[in-house]
């Protein structure tokens, strides 16, 4: 199967391996950028970030049921395939691979992968059975494209280390990269979820960042983590935020959560604004660094 646009969209696992088996004959590298598709900058920038790395960019789109809950926005999550393979065509990525929940997930399938450790706590708790969801998946697109390097974005941090502890694992012979988050200019991280926003939340939104970016900047200068998470929750309460689901101070690497800095951290944050659930993280450098 193939677009009407410039770059082609394979559905078959078996037709995408077959095209990077002709790549890797010709001596070609190859990038993965996993999307569920309606996409930003934010995913367009790890294909350009690829293409510095690659020869070649597979794109992946799939909107993944298996990581959604059934309270979650599974069916409303939006699906432009023809607009997305355009803004890919022009950000340079070679083809689109969309496989169809049948292809991925064909009768009879019953494998499941979990990752403990970093999985647990922050969107682990909010969102159960997640990030089993997103680890299957992942995995099934690594060994089906199996990329000399796969993107993925720093908002979604957590999943990040999910997935580098995956790939660490199971012996997966790619090199993950994370790719820092892109912003509008107000700071607030772009995400397809922010097409939920109506225009006084969109207008509320930044504060998250904001107040991250104060909590950081305030422990590296010695203030404490305990009293600024205080701090971070009341700022996001005012904000006009409504839940929050986590405003925690993690290391970076492992997620163990932080009581003091030591050294580097990373703060992470998910909070309710009217229907849409916004996660956001900036990095703390250590103490005076």
């Amino acid at each position: 199967m193939t677009s009407s646009l410039s770059i082609p969209v394979i559905v078959a696992p078996e037709a995408l391996r077959a095209k990077i088996q002709d790549w890797r004959a010709r001596g070609l590298k190859v990038a993965l950028v996993p999307t569920m598709g309606a996409l930003h900058e934010g995913h367009l920038t790890l294909v350009r970030r690829g293409l510095e790395q690659a020869d070649r960019v597979v794109v992946s789109i799939f909107v993944n049921p298996t990581q959604f809950a059934p309270n979650e926005d599974f069916d409303a999550y939006p699906r432009r395939l023809d607009d997305d393979v355009a803004l890919l065509s022009q950000a340079g990525a070679s083809l689109v691979h969309a496989p169809t929940v049948e292809t991925m997930y064909p009768q009879g399938f019953a494998t499941r992968i979990t990752v403990g450790g970093v999985s647990e706590g922050l969107c682990g708790v909010s969102r159960p059975g997640h990030f089993a969801g997103v680890a299957t998946v992942v995995a099934k697109l690594l060994l089906r494209v199996l990329p000399d390097v796969a993107l993925f974005g720093e908002k979604d941090y957590q999943q990040l280390q999910v997935i580098r502890r995956l790939a660490l694992d199971l012996d997966i012979p790619v090199r993950i990269q994370g790719v820092a988050t892109v912003r509008e200019a107000d700071g607030l991280a772009l995400s397809s979820r922010n097409a939920y926003l109506s225009a006084a939340e969109r207008a509320a939104a930044p504060a998250l960042f904001r107040i991250l970016s104060a909590m950081a900047e305030n422990m590296a200068q010695g203030a404490g983590i305990a009293g600024q998470e205080e701090w971070g929750r009341r700022q996001i309460e005012a904000a006009g935020f409504g839940s929050i689901d986590y405003l925690e101070t993690r290391h970076p690497d492992s997620l163990a959560r932080l009581e003091r800095l030591d050294g580097p951290g990373r703060i992470l944050a998910a909070a309710h604004l009217g229907r849409t659930r916004l996660i956001d993280n900036v990095p703390v450098p250590s103490l005076n660094g």
